[in-house]
């Protein structure tokens, strides 16, 4: 179908004017839609959705369904505007929240946020700010809600338990043949295991609290406002799940507060940056008030270690299996990103009591 065709499927009035690529978005296809109604421009973000990767788009746009519905009304109640500060569901003709075509290909449509962009790069401490507030402010609004009504999109997506048992099994596998080259890696990644447990754990026993998760708290997921630099909303709600926000948290922190690439081979210039993680600290804190626990801001710390970790094993484990996981466009892609993510464990390790005193102070 065209896409043309294929917005008309939609509760969406005015004549269509053109549907282009939009974004950096590497997982779904996403296109910015312009309409006329009423002799005035309107936009919408048409998405095709990544069937492969999610196979079933019920579930996971019910997930986006329920959260949205519910943060809108949150939104409402404190005087915000839903539109603006939280994605909004076009349904589709038939009432459904997505349309599947004749092709069996996925469609969803979105109201467009105008006057909003997301960055890449973190170009100005602010916007690292703010994109704290943002994911603060979407874990707060559903302090309440049931993340149980949640399905799970990737099952055991953050458990680092079982994380490291696959990393073990790819070291006794060695499907690539690769394993004496990185013995020092895995050295470093073995003298890790003592952490693994600490939130799956945790969160097990009931201790910390289980919410709603949105895992993947990069800042390229939070629109900032052109004019005032202010957060607006927190967008990508496809890994919505179960889980803690430490694991928000630290995600956000693993890649925000690196000042080189993922993949940069010049491991000696990674270093974990205390002054930018002190701005996020500040940034996420601030929107909490009493409804985080003590638990949670107790190990809101090591959910930095720990996602930077789990990472870092993901991509050694890849790298001895020859590369099949991530997508990588040159030899030792993954060993650089593991060298990248261990470096940033050595550094946030090293300094832990530092960061433990920053979380306490605000």
């Amino acid at each position: 179908m065209q896409l043309n065709e294929i917005l008309s499927q939609f509760e969406i009035k005015g004549n269509y004017l053109s549907c282009e690529p939009y974004g950096s978005g590497h997982i779904n296809r996403t296109y910015l839609a312009r309409l006329e109604e009423n002799g005035k421009e309107v936009k919408y973000i048409l998405q095709k959705i990544n069937s492969n990767l999610f196979k079933n788009v019920d579930g996971l746009m019910n997930n986006i369904k329920l959260v949205t519905e519910y943060n809108r009304g949150e939104i409402i109640k404190r005087g915000g505007d839903p539109n603006r500060e939280s994605l909004t569901i076009v349904n589709a003709k038939d009432g459904r929240s997505y349309l599947k075509t004749p092709d069996n290909e996925y469609y969803r449509v979105y109201i467009f946020i105008e006057g909003a962009k997301g960055y890449d790069v973190v170009e100005k401490p602010e916007h690292f700010y703010e994109s704290a507030v943002a994911f603060g402010k979407f874990a707060q609004l559903l302090d309440r809600f049931d993340s149980s009504k949640l399905y799970t999109v990737l099952p055991d997506f953050h458990n680092t338990v079982k994380r490291f048992e696959n990393f073990k099994k790819a070291i006794e596998e060695n499907r690539a043949g690769r394993k004496d080259k990185v013995l020092k890696e895995i050295e470093f990644a073995l003298s890790k295991e003592n952490l693994v447990s600490k939130i799956v754990d945790l969160l097990n026993s009931g201790k910390m609290p289980t919410r709603v998760t949105h895992n993947d708290t990069k800042l390229n997921n939070v629109l900032i406002d052109e004019k005032t630099d202010k957060a607006v909303c927190v967008i990508d709600l496809d890994t919505m799940m179960p889980g803690s926000i430490c694991y928000d948290f630290g995600d956000s922190i693993r890649f925000g507060c690196n000042p080189c690439l993922e993949d940069t081979p010049e491991t000696e210039k990674v270093k974990f940056s205390m002054p930018l993680f002190e701005e996020y600290t500040k940034g996420y804190l601030s929107v909490f008030g009493n409804t985080i626990t003590k638990i949670e801001k107790d190990n809101l710390a090591m959910g930095a270690v720990l996602m930077t970790y789990e990472c870092g094993i993901r991509f050694l484990s890849d790298y001895l299996d020859g590369d099949v996981y991530f997508r990588t466009s040159r030899e030792n892609q993954n060993l650089d990103r593991t060298r990248t993510q261990f470096k940033l464990v050595s550094d946030m390790t090293s300094r832990f009591d530092e960061m433990l005193n920053i979380v306490e102070k605000y």
